[in-house]
C-alpha cells in the first residue's frame, strides 16, 4: 500500500475518505440522537433521482444530486413536522419514487454507459480534485454550523419541547439537520455509495454514543472512528481488489462487534 501513495488517485481517495468521514461522524451524531436515521435513509436513496436528472440534462452530478436531495430534505421536514403520524408511509414513498425517477432518467439518457454500481456502492478511486473541494467546503460549513449553533442543536436533540419554550427555533434547527444530512449523503456517494452511506453515518456514531457523555464528544469520536474505518477499508480494498464502499462498511461492522465484545467482557468481569 505504501508504494500506492505515489499515485494521485490514491492520494485523492485517502483525503476524500477523511473529509467525508469527519462530516459523516458529526452529522451522523445529530441524526442518531434526533432519531432521524430512517429519514436520512429516505434522503439517501431518493438522491439517485438527482443523479439521473443531472445525467439526462447534462449538468454536474454533484449539483443535481445536491439540489434534488435538499428539496427532498425540505419536503420531508415539512411533512414530518405537520403529519408526524404518517411519517413512515411518506418516507417509504419518497424512497421508492426518488430511485424510480433516477432509473427512468438514466434509461432516457442517450449514450449513457457508466456503471450504476459506482453510485450505489461507491467509487472512491474516481474522486477528482473538484470533488475534494466540494467535500472540504461541506465539512467547513458543518463545522461552522455546529460551532455557531451547538447549544441549539443540543437543546433540540435532547428536549425539543423545552427548547421551544425557551424560544429556540426548533423547526428551523430540525430542518437544517436534514439539509446538512442531505448534503453529506451527496458527497459520500463517491466514497461508500448511496446504499451504504447510512451505515457510515450510524455505525461509528453508535460506538461513540456508548463511549462518550456529551454530544460534542460523540461527534468528535464518531468522526475519528469513521475516518479510521474508512482508511482501513481502503487498505483492504486496494490489497484484495474489492469494492471500496463495501470494505469500509464491513470494517466498521467488525469494529462494532469488537466494541460490543469488549463491553460485554467488561460487564461480565464487573
Amino acid at each position: 500500500m505504501i508504494e500506492a501513495l505515489h499515485y494521485t488517485f490514491i492520494q485523492n481517495a485517502l483525503i476524500a475518505g477523511v473529509l467525508v468521514s469527519l462530516a459523516a461522524g458529526i452529522i451522523g451524531s445529530l441524526i442518531v440522537v434526533n432519531r432521524m436515521v430512517f429519514l436520512a435513509g429516505g434522503i439517501a436513496h431518493s438522491s439517485y433521482g438527482g443523479i439521473g436528472m443531472a445525467l439526462y440534462f447534462g449538468f454536474p452530478i454533484f449539483l443535481g444530486a445536491s439540489l434534488f436531495s435538499v428539496a427532498v430534505a425540505l419536503l420531508i421536514a415539512w411533512f414530518t413536522l405537520h403529519q408526524r403520524h404518517r411519517t413512515d408511509s411518506f418516507i417509504g414513498l419518497v424512497w421508492a419514487v426518488g430511485m424510480a425517477v433516477g432509473v427512468i432518467f438514466v434509461d432516457l439518457t442517450p449514450g449513457y454507459n457508466v456503471d450504476l454500481m459506482s453510485y450505489l456502492f461507491g467509487s472512491i478511486l474516481a474522486v477528482s480534485r473538484s470533488d475534494l473541494t466540494s467535500m472540504a467546503l461541506l465539512l467547513l460549513v458543518i463545522l461552522f454550523a455546529v460551532h455557531r449553533w451547538y447549544r441549539e442543536f443540543l437543546a433540540v436533540s435532547y428536549d425539543s419541547d423545552y427548547a421551544a419554550l425557551r424560544g429556540i427555533p426548533t423547526r428551523m434547527i430540525y430542518t437544517s439537520i436534514l439539509v446538512l444530512a442531505a448534503l453529506t449523503v451527496v458527497v459520500s456517494i463517491k466514497v461508500v455509495g448511496l446504499i451504504l452511506v447510512i451505515a457510515l453515518m450510524t455505525i461509528p456514531t453508535y460506538i461513540a454514543e456508548r463511549r462518550t457523555k456529551t454530544l460534542y464528544g460523540m461527534m468528535m469520536l464518531s468522526g475519528l472512528l469513521a475516518a479510521l474505518f474508512t482508511l482501513v477499508g481502503l487498505v483492504f480494498s486496494y490489497r484484495y481488489d474489492l469494492t471500496s464502499g463495501a470494505c469500509i462498511i464491513l470494517v466498521a461492522a467488525v469494529g462494532l462487534l469488537i466494541d460490543t465484545g469488549i463491553r460485554t467482557l467488561g460487564r461480565m468481569k464487573g
